[in-house]
């Protein structure tokens, strides 16, 4: 039998969240309500009590009442529901878990989702969920569900809305592959951009052809987080991070920008890796106004991603500040690491007939990332483009050299 976690605010959810346990258990499963509530007294009984969560939280439920406010009992609830769900899941007690709330309830609940590993069922009943739900879901493969309805009251829309989403989380439970087991000799990462395809392609021929398995990621922004995240977990044995459009973005703060732990965490924890700056010499920058250049960009080689994606080429000084960038992060490097650099192209977009070739800055791109790069990295470089098959055939040959010694 499988468990289903329910978190909701029992003060103002409560026939909802019961209606969702009923529906749980009709199904032939267990449902365990946790209650998310602070002020009001609860409406059915909860399996964890608001109290068990704000004691885990670090507080007591006298200290909440005590001139409460969303502000002040928001973390401690946060912080609590966590801890009581990261236990409840290491242990085998629950296998999946559906949260529902508006505004204040999805901001509560997404944190505490997003703590669970990759692979363990997340649904989210949402009146937010039409709009941005990035901040939400952040990295984590969280099913973001619109409620439409507001989530007050149960009627004819609003109980079979509950019940798809009750269903969803307990059909998510009857799943029984996990990521963990692979068969293969080892599992890598790789980083990609559009730019970057048809060698990202190949590499994952070449690793499949020794006996790996590859898990690509967009390294738009999550992208490369969320490879760093499974890197964390244990997912991701050696990393191929064949793009940093994140870090050059990351500099500038536009479009692809991650967060200042990227390109950080293989190194910390002596992961093998080798490392190519591909997309790096250009920025994504989003627009308003389809296909106009946008201010302070008019001097730079430029070209289109897409009518609102507009895609300058850094000039040596912008480069630069890229170069220093990955170097500094390079310093947590601990393991094996070879830094790749392709000197005929870094991206589609540099390379030869692409719409920001130009080998002078290529060069200049070459010379600040030896500068800048820490003597723990192994550097070497290759006459090619990034894409070109022999560049991506030794860059594949030497990640797997370094996870086979």
């Amino acid at each position: 039998m499988k468990t289903i976690a329910i978190l909701a605010t029992l003060d103002t959810k409560a026939a909802e969240a019961d209606f969702m346990r009923q529906e749980i258990e009709r199904l032939g499963g267990k449902a365990l309500l946790v209650d998310l509530g602070v002020v009001g007294n609860p409406g059915v009984p909860a399996d964890v009590p608001r109290s068990e969560v704000i004691e885990a939280g670090g507080s007591t439920l006298d200290e909440q009442l005590t001139e409460p406010s969303r502000a002040k009992s928001s973390p401690v609830i946060t912080a609590g529901a966590t801890k009581i769900m990261l236990d409840l899941q290491e242990s085998g007690r629950i296998h999946g878990a559906v949260a529902l709330g508006g505004t204040q309830g999805t901001s509560t609940c997404a944190p505490i989702l997003q703590a669970l590993p990759y692979g363990f069922p997340k649904v989210m009943l949402s009146t937010a969920a039409s709009g941005n739900t990035a901040p939400f879901v952040g990295i984590k493969d969280i099913t973001m569900m619109f409620a439409v309805s507001d989530i007050l009251g149960l009627n004819v829309f609003s109980r079979k809305i509950l019940a798809n989403a009750a269903a969803a989380a307990w059909g998510m439970a009857q799943v029984e592959r996990s990521i963990t087991r692979s068969t293969a000799k080892g599992v890598i990462g790789m980083t990609n951009l559009g730019v970057l395809t048809k060698g990202a392609m190949h590499a994952i021929e070449l690793f499949e052809a020794k006996g790996f398995e590859v898990i690509t990621f967009h390294a738009i922004g999550a992208g490369g987080e969320a490879m760093e995240q499974m890197m964390k977990e244990g997912i991701i044995d050696g990393v191929f991070d064949y793009a940093m459009g994140e870090i050059a973005d990351g500099v500038f703060e536009v479009l692809r920008a991650s967060g200042p732990e990227r390109l950080t965490v293989a190194g910390k924890l002596g992961l093998p890796q080798v490392i190519c700056p591909g997309g790096s010499e250009h920025l994504g920058i989003l627009v308003g106004v389809p296909n106009q250049v946008p201010a302070g960009w008019e001097d730079h080689q430029v070209t289109w991603h897409s009518p609102y994606v507009f895609v300058p080429r850094l000039n040596a000084e912008e480069q630069d500040r890229v170069a220093a960038e990955i170097g500094k992060r390079l310093e947590h490097t601990t393991g094996d690491c070879t830094f790749l650099m392709p000197l005929k192209g870094v991206s589609a977009y540099s390379a030869e007939g692409g719409e920001l070739y130009n080998p002078e800055l290529d060069e200049a791109y070459w010379t600040s990332l030896q500068n800048y790069l820490p003597s723990s990295v192994e550097i070497q470089s290759l006459n090619l483009t990034a894409e070109d098959p022999a560049f991506v055939e030794h860059a594949v040959e030497t990640l797997i050299a370094m996870m086979e010694d």
